[in-house]
């Protein structure tokens, strides 16, 4: 059965999916590209934009299982652009360039409306503006047989989970503190809302720990 899932989503110790003061040079936030680290240098990683070369192993091995096997990904509105309220135009289309990583149909978590924009390699983006379980039900009907990623931000990871709606977590645990920014766990209690631990590996840059109800 086709599952709804967080894979790959990069922590820092002390529970931080993001740095302090986001903006458009800055998308991850102040050191925010020190919980990725891991990710970055992966043979994934690397062919995901084209390149050639990149590292294998523990670390490439969560990567590659944090992109495949999805048919359907949804993304707050954060992690498409820097831009908040009205849409005032429609020269934004994403952090990504022409070819967005998705190929596959990508719900936007947002307030305000806008046609879908349809990308390179397979990517179109859908605005969905009534709601995460609307997202939810249109995701699962484009994923098919497939399994539906919650792409993140913290945000949006945190409302799918509240909700009891994310079957299976994988969080990368970057050996960094960051002290400050958009905390994952702050008021959640996961044993509570059914989850374990079914699996953990470490690296010289990451901690891997998988979750599922």
């Amino acid at each position: 059965m086709p599952k709804v899932r967080v894979a790959g989503f990069s922590l820092s110790i002390d529970g931080f999916g993001a740095g302090p003061r986001q903006c458009l040079e800055n998308p991850l936030g102040e050191r925010g590209a020190e919980l990725h680290k891991w990710a970055f240098s992966t043979r994934t990683f690397q062919s995901m934009f084209g390149q050639e070369g990149g590292s294998e192993g523990v670390d490439d091995g969560f990567a590659k299982r944090a992109m495949d096997g999805f048919g359907a990904f949804i993304l707050g509105r954060n992690m498409f652009g820097p831009i908040r309220g009205p849409w005032t135009d429609d020269e934004w289309k994403g952090w990504w360039g022409p070819n967005p990583p998705y190929h596959a149909p990508t719900f936007v978590l947002t307030h305000h409306p806008r046609d879908p924009i349809e990308m390179e390699g397979g990517t179109t983006f859908h605005f969905v503006a009534d709601g995460i379980a609307a997202a939810l039900e249109r995701a699962r009907a484009s994923a098919g047989d497939r399994d539906v990623k919650i792409g993140g931000g913290v945000s949006t990871v945190r409302q799918y989970v509240c909700a009891g709606l994310v079957d299976e977590l994988h969080f990368a645990v970057a050996p960094v503190v960051l002290g400050q920014g958009e905390s994952m766990f702050a008021g959640i209690d996961l044993p509570a809302l059914g989850y374990r631990v079914i699996e953990a590996a470490s690296t010289e840059h990451a901690m891997h720990v998988v979750m599922a109800k």
